[in-house]
């Protein structure tokens, strides 16, 4: 944890690692609590027939030993992957928990993955038990047969063929149930890359992960817990951002967490729900954060208790920041991280360490810098690869099954990751762009990040994402996929207008010589821009 300071500079003087040799996640988020305080609300669950359930520690304990026993039963044990495909609410928590509790390991997979996504995830990772819903239930019927190790489903929606009774088991089982004893380097969590470029790849973490995360969980949340905080987020728990960010290092601090399954993120909707539940921190990605921007006087409509709102999973961008300044009267803190590593960088307006357009400094504990090819560290102002140094208790042990693509991902003790990036001056970290995202154009390296954001900044676009496009006098122009904002229609008087807004403000070498007009943007689940396949469309 971070010792209270109100300078920069003297917090990362002062903080040092303190990882226990044997810890383990779910006796840590649950058991301790559970001992000391079992009505001590844990998850206030908003729930689809709009009645909100407060789930307390001492459920989740219960619960989490039940299923424990449910699964061991079953022939689970130490090591074995078990996957869970569920939503925001109490059963997702009381899986996480009893599964570290076995010393196996977590697979969280996105409620929106297809068959083919679920089939690849569950047979690269060879999971033997998987924790669903009925939704699940139906796609996994389609691809049972290729799914050797599977041999063990749960629906919290009720028993099928082959498929066991989620609640129904828990009855029947034990409350009472002994802890495997795991050191904090033991295997705890696998969580797939979101597969902007390539297969997706499972990045193994250890028990210690959790206590990675909590100084730059409290750093982007100004001095995260203060009293009558409550947590929240649209972001799905199976993805690092949901589960990392947000669920685990509450139910860590004793903080409440605010659970509603959202079936399409709605601008309204989100400011409604988080008046409603008196949420003071969030955590909203990007895209999510451009559209609550389409609220007007969300202050005037909406009663927010906000006290901290932080973003990450792609650039921020100024027109957003400084949105949340004008809108919200809050500083967005953004923050960066990876799948494999996450939450290393952070800004945090309370510690003045907050500049628009940039990702932040080092979050305490951390190393982290721009680096060059051969591993030397870049000057301020050049461009290099982001990276972390190892040893780090939020890296990752290894890609499951993938020695090479593992041993490809470090220059020396650094673990790169793909990101370019450079310092400035005062330390501060700017997102350049994903390596493969680069742009080259006329001999320029171009990052699509501030393309995007001076789109945005035209009053008829809503999303927008750039691409290179090959061309052969300058190897590749500049194209920009945009999403125009409701009632706007497109035109190719108005794709001029956008070039013509972009050139203005940037330079003839970088605004987009193309402009498509697209409805949706592909994403991944986790609110990521797929480049990959809108450099392919163009």
């Amino acid at each position: 944890m971070l010792p209270p300071h109100s300078d920069y500079d003297a917090l990362v003087r002062a903080f040092r690692w303190a990882v226990p040799d044997r810890y383990n996640i779910g006796t840590d988020v649950c058991t301790r609590w559970a001992t000391a305080e079992p009505d001590r609300v844990a998850i206030l669950w908003k729930k689809p027939d709009g009645r909100v359930e407060p789930v307390t520690y001492g459920r989740l304990e219960e619960a989490s030993n039940r299923l424990a026993n449910v699964l061991a039963a079953r022939g689970i044990k130490r090591g074995d992957r078990v996957a869970l495909v569920l939503a925001q609410g109490a059963a997702a928590a009381i899986t996480h928990i009893a599964i570290y509790k076995m010393g196996a390991i977590a697979v969280p997979l996105a409620a929106l993955f297809g068959i083919d996504a679920l089939a690849y995830r569950l047979g690269n990772s060879g999971a033997r038990a998987l924790v669903t819903n009925s939704e699940g239930v139906a796609k996994v019927a389609q691809i049972r047969d290729q799914l050797g190790e599977l041999s063990v489903m749960l629906s919290v929606d009720g028993g099928a063929d082959g498929v066991d009774d989620f609640y129904a088991a828990l009855e029947k089982a034990s409350p009472a149930f002994t802890p495997v004893d795991t050191a904090a380097d033991d295997p705890a969590l696998m969580i797939y890359t979101s597969g902007t470029t390539g297969q997706p790849k499972g990045a193994l973490h250890a028990h210690r992960v959790l206590l990675g995360h909590l100084p730059g969980v409290q750093m982007p949340h100004d001095g995260f817990p203060q009293p009558g905080d409550r947590m929240w987020t649209p972001a799905d728990w199976a993805w690092a951002g949901g589960l990392l960010n947000i669920l685990l290092p509450a139910l860590h601090f004793g903080v409440p967490v605010v659970a509603r399954k959202f079936e399409k993120f709605d601008a309204d909707e989100a400011f409604a729900l988080m008046a409603e539940m008196e949420v003071r921190n969030a955590f909203v990605p990007p895209t999510a954060l451009r559209m609550l921007r389409s609220v007007d006087n969300p202050r005037a409509r909406h009663d927010l208790k906000l006290r901290t709102l932080a973003s990450g999973g792609e650039a921020l961008g100024a027109p957003t920041y400084d949105w949340g300044r004008e809108a919200l009267g809050l500083t967005i803190n953004e923050f960066y991280g990876q799948t494999e590593c996450n939450l290393v960088l952070a800004s945090s307006g309370a510690l003045g360490v907050s500049r628009a357009g940039a990702i932040g400094k080092p979050v305490p504990g951390h190393g982290v810098a721009v680096i060059r090819a051969d591993g030397s560290v870049c000057n301020p102002g050049e461009t290099g690869q982001i990276a972390v140094r190892r040893p780090d208790p939020v890296m990752f042990l290894e890609y499951w099954g993938r020695p090479e693509a593992t041993r490809d991902k470090f220059i020396g003790d650094w673990m790169t990751t793909g990101d370019q990036g450079h310092a400035d001056d005062d330390g501060y970290i700017h997102f350049v762009g994903r390596d493969d995202d680069v742009i080259t154009s006329a001999g320029y390296r171009i990052g699509p990040g501030e393309i995007e954001d001076t789109l945005l900044k035209h009053p008829a676009v809503s999303l927008a994402a750039a691409v290179g496009k090959p061309d052969e006098l300058r190897t590749e122009i500049v194209k920009a996929f945009v999403v125009l904002k409701s009632g706007i229609e497109p035109s190719a008087e108005l794709a001029g207008d956008i070039r013509d807004f972009v050139r203005t403000r940037m330079s003839a070498h970088s605004y987009p010589r193309e402009v498509e007009f697209i409805d949706e943007l592909p994403m991944t689940t986790t609110g990521k821009v797929i480049r990959r396949l809108l450099r392919d469309r163009a």
